[in-house]
């Protein structure tokens, strides 16, 4: 930021060049994750693509807003036999692939959300009529995913967007998903029947009290069990081996193996802006995100941490995962890396106010979050206003290095987060303190 330009300057810049990159995504079959030949970017993915498609509702430009719906219908004509969303399309080619040593299960979910929001949008009748069976067919392969019919989705090794990380089984980034999607699915029910699906709402209940439940673990619950907990030895031993991380964060997933404890950038983020989180854990996160993670010269959320280190005892395990080379050396990639995609969607439940347009407020939404900024409309992004400028979006593919051991100041509260603003610049800043910033490579 130069002596002459203000911080709303430099957003919108940041906005405009999103804005570019939207547009040299947009193709006749929909977003490719990036129009560059390098590696697989240059597809149509189920994941990148709805998320960008997000952004382009959000931006309220009408031919960004018809590329998400080209996107939404490439992924919907190459749906898997069982109803798989694609992990990704390639127009050129043809060829689909729905992933890579395991499938993406969170392809589907970001399909189910980016179409709900798109009708949310649009309203567009013949839309939500060509994608009704397609959303049928990916309702019931979720919930066969769900395994055991106890409402959460069992994910595999390399299930998701982590898909050369070290975490499987009851992920909470995919379980928020899920509960978004079918929040989504609920709306789409009621516009189209102009009624309510009470079993759906039913699960979707149940989802949410089991996400409270499971996922966050309370320093002041003594030895109680929730009610909710998924099995209740399984929860216990978990809290105890949370130890310091109880009641700052949101566990990252746990499995019949234990409780993972390290920090989800990416789901701590969806737990606020989907409204799970009530204000006091949206205040602890804030806190340790200030304290622990960003560092003033970089104001970008790691996708976990703290980082897997040769000395750590999972590093075999993450050496093991990988497609064609190995990506997550200490602070790169999802192993520590930074990527502008989490810290936006922090950044935009940060932006966030309690009630969306409608009156209708989502359960666990609070009111204390800030309203857009004068002169700047707000726009929809999952059914909740934001600031334009701090909304999902851009390229969605690509992570970040940072250094380690670098001294963090620590930054108070949500305005550690709605200072990134300079985060989405489309030129990278050096920051010496934390090493070099480059961009890594992408998985199937």
């Amino acid at each position: 930021m130069t002596t002459h330009q203000t911080r709303s300057d430099i957003a919108d810049e940041g906005h405009a060049e999103a804005l570019n990159v939207l547009r040299s995504c947009a193709t006749e079959a929909g977003f490719l994750a990036s129009p560059a030949t390098h590696a697989n970017y240059r597809r149509v993915w189920g994941r990148d693509g709805s998320i960008m498609g997000l952004a382009a509702l959000a931006s309220g430009d009408e031919e960004l807003i018809d590329a998400a719906r080209r996107t939404l219908v490439t992924l919907a004509e190459h749906q898997g036999p069982r109803g798989e969303i694609p992990s990704n399309v390639d127009p050129a080619t043809g060829r689909v692939s729905y992933g890579g040593t395991a499938g993406r299960v969170d392809a589907g979910l970001w399909f189910a959300v980016a179409c709900a929001e798109y009708w949310r949008y649009t309203q567009n009748e013949t839309f939500l009529h060509e994608m009704l069976e397609p959303l049928e067919r990916l309702r019931w392969i979720l919930g066969a995913w769900e395994f055991n019919a106890r409402g959460l989705l069992y994910v595999p090794p390399t299930g998701d967007w982590a898909d050369e990380y070290v975490q499987s089984g009851y992920v909470l980034y995919d379980q928020l998903l899920y509960l978004q999607a079918q929040r989504g699915i609920a709306h789409l029910h009621e516009a189209l029947h102009g009624g309510v699906d009470h079993a759906l709402g039913e699960r979707i209940a149940r989802l949410c009290h089991l996400i409270e439940a499971n996922y966050w673990f309370d320093p002041d619950e003594g030895d109680e069990i929730p009610n909710d907990a998924y099995h209740p030895v399984l929860y216990r031993k978990g809290r105890e081996a949370a130890g310091h991380c109880r009641g700052r964060y949101w566990m990252p997933f746990f499995s019949p193996l234990g409780y993972g404890t390290r920090f989800d950038g990416m789901a701590n983020g969806l737990a606020s802006l989907f409204g799970v989180a009530d204000a006091s854990r949206d205040d602890a996160v804030d806190a340790y995100i200030a304290e622990e993670l960003v560092h003033e010269d970089v104001m970008l959320v790691p996708a976990f941490d703290p980082v897997i280190t040769p000395r750590d005892e999972y590093w075999d395990d993450l050496q093991m995962s990988f497609s064609h080379t190995f990506k997550n050396q200490p602070y790169a990639y999802h192993n520590g890396g930074l990527w502008p995609l989490v810290t936006a969607f922090h950044a935009a439940a940060a932006g966030a106010p309690g009630t969306p347009p409608g009156g209708a407020t989502l359960p666990g939404r609070h009111p204390r979050r800030q309203p857009a900024a004068a002169g700047r409309p707000a726009v929809v992004v999952l059914g909740v206003p934001a600031r334009p400028h701090l909304r999902a979006g851009g390229h969605a593919s690509h992570g970040l290095e940072r250094g380690g051991g670098a001294h963090r100041r620590r930054l108070p509260g949500r305005r550690a987060l709605v200072r990134v603003g300079r985060a989405f610049l489309p030129k990278r800043r050096a920051a010496p303190a934390l090493g070099p910033i480059a961009p890594t490579h992408g998985a199937s």
